[in-house]
């Protein structure tokens, strides 16, 4: 028996929010589980959240509520909070304490693991390789998403990022077999997490994926342990059960606000914003167990999803988050509003692991000419929009109007999809060479003449600038 658990303590010093401190201690460990049970018999969990020489800041899993200072005892286990993982996880939901809500009893722990995450040494991680199909245009063809990538969403509050991250659920594929998904909601409404679970019923996707939620009416910090939880098991089926394992993880900026919430009753001072000077830190715990190690086959993709206060893409949180991982996709307020979804932003999007995961071996021969034509030529789209809403249209050459009509194709066809659609990598390529022969062949410096020979649609003489007809 581990002599800690021989290590009872009453007396509460002080309670503050979901925090205690006890003192006259022992030395305890940092992040190790403690028991403290009450008068009625009641037994709660919580984990040291700040220790030192015979004192301890306990940070109570469900809140210090009906918590007495003088009749409740403690006991240290010297053992940090663990998580029974089994391959039984699949199909399941959980709170974000890794407590079934689905009515089911818990699932028999194939293996007991560490929440806080397993130790990947540097050194044996493998470069992310292989892509993960989602469904989406915009995605697949020119912000790739690879696996062991961590590929996070800017959003805004309004903006159907929930029904992005669904669809993404639902019909993120890979090639070969043992692929699944765990889902961890953050700081949701009670109806957003009812949408999920109904749509991964309906879809059939429930069996394949792990859901853990935690509501906006649970303690704060309940949303801190809750990508913990998620992770963990995602671990234990990518590293023990060889799966390619997508984590969805919605919405971190609830994730960061309890963490704010969390520094303010530990008197910290505070950075940027309020939120405190390890943000950057914390947010790399989380982003970090994300990847692929050397000798395993399975992986670990992350997509983080975001809502930035305001739009401000330079709010602590994105701003944060973009210097840890590998781009982002951004959700545009102005696509939305015309009704185009999903509302991606193909311009500052980006995937920074793209360039090595496609192309001939990997994706299609023409996938990075035609993925760098799309994004050049919209680019271009954008600029001329610019200049006609200061000089008007009727300033414009003939060859910014078919920019402009090549625009508006671009956004009604290529990255506007309905929500219970999905393309595959080579239906999304199709669509991209239809759109993109509405420019005359000479504006396609980006892609070889030989796949412009084999793939070009139409035929743009001078005098009939933008009209489809056949090519031979």
């Amino acid at each position: 028996m581990n002599m800690y658990n021989l290590r009872e303590y009453t007396n509460l010093e002080e309670i503050a929010g979901q925090l205690f401190v006890i003192r006259n201690i022992h030395n305890a460990g940092y992040n190790e589980i403690v028991e403290i049970s009450e008068e009625n018999g009641n037994v709660r969990i919580g984990t040291t959240l700040e220790v030192g020489e015979g004192y301890a800041v306990v940070q109570v899993l469900g809140g210090t509520g009906g918590l007495s200072l003088k009749n409740c005892r403690v006991r240290f286990k010297g053992e940090p909070l663990l998580f029974g993982a089994s391959q039984d996880m699949l199909g399941r939901v959980f709170d974000g304490l890794g407590n079934p809500l689905d009515g089911l009893p818990k699932p028999v722990p194939e293996e007991m693991m560490n929440v806080n995450g397993m130790a990947m040494n540097p050194a044996a991680r493998d470069y992310p390789e292989n892509i993960i199909e989602t469904g989406i245009s915009t995605i697949d063809v020119m912000n790739t998403l690879v696996r062991g990538q961590k590929l996070p969403f800017f959003s805004g509050s309004g903006l159907p990022h929930d029904l992005v991250a669904a669809q993404i659920v639902r019909q993120s594929r890979v090639k070969g077999e043992g692929f699944c998904v765990v889902f961890a909601g953050m700081g949701v409404k009670y109806d957003t997490a009812r949408f999920f679970i109904k749509s991964f019923e309906e879809t059939g996707a429930l069996d394949n994926v792990v859901s853990f939620l935690s509501l906006a009416d649970s303690p704060s910090l309940t949303r801190l342990m809750t990508p913990r939880f998620a992770l963990t098991a995602a671990e234990f089926l990518a590293f023990r059960k060889d799966m390619h394992v997508l984590v969805v993880l919605t919405d971190m900026s609830n994730y960061c606000e309890a963490l704010r919430e969390l520094s303010t009753m530990r008197g910290e001072i505070p950075a940027r914003k309020g939120y405190p000077g390890y943000l950057y830190s914390d947010l790399a715990s989380i982003y970090e167990r994300a990847g692929r190690i050397r000798n395993r086959k399975g992986s670990i993709t992350q997509i983080p999803i975001l809502t930035m206060p305001n739009d401000d893409i330079t709010h602590p949180v994105p701003d944060l988050t973009g210097y840890i991982t590998e781009g982002q996709i951004v959700l545009d307020r102005e696509l939305h509003a015309r009704g185009i979804y999903p509302p991606i932003a193909v311009l500052p999007s980006l995937s920074r692991l793209m360039k090595d995961n496609i192309g001939k071996s990997r994706t299609r021969e023409d996938h990075p000419g035609l993925a760098s034509q799309l994004f050049a030529s919209y680019a271009r789209t954008k600029e001329i929009r610019a200049i006609a809403s200061i000089i008007g249209e009727e300033e414009l050459s003939s060859l910014d109007l078919v920019y402009l009509k090549f625009g508006e194709i671009f956004e009604n066809k290529f990255v506007s999809q309905s929500y219970d659609e999905r393309r595959t990598i080579e239906e999304s390529l199709e669509i991209g060479w239809d759109v993109i022969s509405e420019l005359p062949e000479e504006e396609l410096v980006r892609i070889s003449q030989q796949q412009i020979k084999q793939r070009y649609r139409y035929k743009n003489g001078d005098k009939n600038i933008g009209n489809k007809n056949k090519s031979d």
